[in-house]
């Protein structure tokens, strides 16, 4: 279950030997280390004076060390795989790529963790940890945004979902980005003790108690590299391409020459996402490039990004993003001259060639600048980044 739904299925009961206020990270040679210091900072500090119950933390060397991280420096885990055999909770943080195995004796430890009744916690590409170990078969699952579809693909029978900052699924938990790595212990603080010393602990890391919302505001049109080799790629670049027209996923289906069923088989296992869902959250991104960029009037918006009508552009656009098409520009440009003030004083070439005035409208279908599609700073009344 997605934020702080119950857990659908009943905890194991806990093994004799581990405790729950036990909590082992487990480190890996090549993890970034500001991801890796986040269940440091929260289960490893001790905070009592500030009403916070106490944890008793064991930093876990995954493999044979020391372990190399950001900048190049060097770490020594104070404790191994063995140690894991007392945790009531195990944090697997940022894994080091995607695309590489983790090490077989650290799965097995996991493994037996949860057989044990131990929780463990996934945080942005720890995900990828667990489902190599097989803890998120049959489960719903997150992870960063931009490896939810690897994610999928890689693992089918986990049921990977990119909106969501973090997922409670009871004895298996994961989350999205950095950010939303603190959103999950500051959860499992809260289930562990209560708002009241959640609240208290947010309060020391100068961090929201609760977010709400997801992930959606953002995903941009990236898409997992495998695609480039796959048949139905030329009809994502078509789709991508044609977004101020209207169709809809009966016709990608037709141009992938495929029944809907198929299509949409097809599609979830290549990116991650129903079709119809990635079409609108693209027509909801190429909505707020032209509210940033253009004069366009949000019916004239709505128009060239392919919906039927404004109300539909409203409707999901609230949804995804939390406000209202109007508002949305509004606080864009409230806060926009403050963004070109700073970059006048750090780059003097750049106002002359972008004015704080009137854009040029972006033509439908033209390729979007990076600066677009993620890294953007969040508006009054929105969400911040994951």
């Amino acid at each position: 279950m997605s934020q702080d739904s119950a857990a659908p299925e009943a905890a194991r009961k806990l093994s004799g030997r581990r405790r729950r206020e036990v909590v082992a990270v487990l480190l890996f040679s090549g993890g970034p280390i500001f991801e890796s210091s986040i269940p440091l900072s929260v289960f490893g500090i001790d905070r009592q004076d500030a009403g916070v119950p106490r944890y008793r933390l064991l930093v876990c060397a995954g493999e044979d060390g020391p372990l190399r991280t950001t900048g190049g420096l060097e770490l020594t885990a104070p404790y191994g795989l063995d140690a894991i055999s007392r945790a009531g909770t195990v944090v697997v943080p940022a894994w080091r790529s995607i695309t590489s195995p983790p090490p077989p004796e650290a799965l097995d430890a996991l493994r037996r963790a949860h057989e044990e009744g131990a929780r463990i916690v996934g945080l942005c590409t720890g995900a990828f940890v667990l489902a190599a170990a097989g803890l998120l078969d049959g489960r719903p699952a997150t992870t960063h945004w931009m490896y939810a579809p690897t994610l999928a693909k890689r693992y089918p029978s986990v049921h990977v979902d990119p909106r969501e900052l973090f997922v409670d699924d009871g004895d298996v938990l994961t989350s999205a980005g950095t950010a939303a790595g603190i959103d999950l212990c500051l959860h499992i603080v809260r289930t562990d003790h209560g708002a009241e010393a959640a609240g208290a602990l947010a309060r020391r890391l100068v961090v929201p108690p609760r977010r709400t919302g997801g992930q959606e505001r953002y995903l941009d049109r990236s898409l997992p590299e495998e695609i480039g080799s796959d048949p139905l790629a030329e009809v994502v670049a078509w789709a991508l391409e044609h977004l101020h027209e209207q169709f809809d996923v009966e016709t990608l289906a037709a141009r992938a020459y495929m029944s809907r069923r198929t299509f949409d088989r097809r599609f979830r296992s290549l990116t991650g996402s129903a079709p119809l869902q990635w079409l609108i959250t693209q027509r909801v991104l190429q909505a707020q490039r032209l509210l940033e960029t253009s004069d366009y009037s949000v019916d004239e918006v709505a128009g060239r990004c392919g919906f039927r009508s404004p109300v539909a552009l409203r409707g999901h656009f609230r949804r995804q993003l939390g406000s209202s098409p109007a508002a949305y520009r509004a606080a864009y440009r409230a806060r926009r001259p403050q963004a070109e003030t700073a970059t006048a004083v750090l780059d003097p070439v750049v106002p002359a060639q972008v004015s704080s005035g009137g854009r040029r409208p972006m033509e439908p279908g033209r390729p979007q600048s990076d600066m677009y599609a993620s890294g953007r700073a969040a508006l009054p009344g929105q969400r911040s980044a994951p």
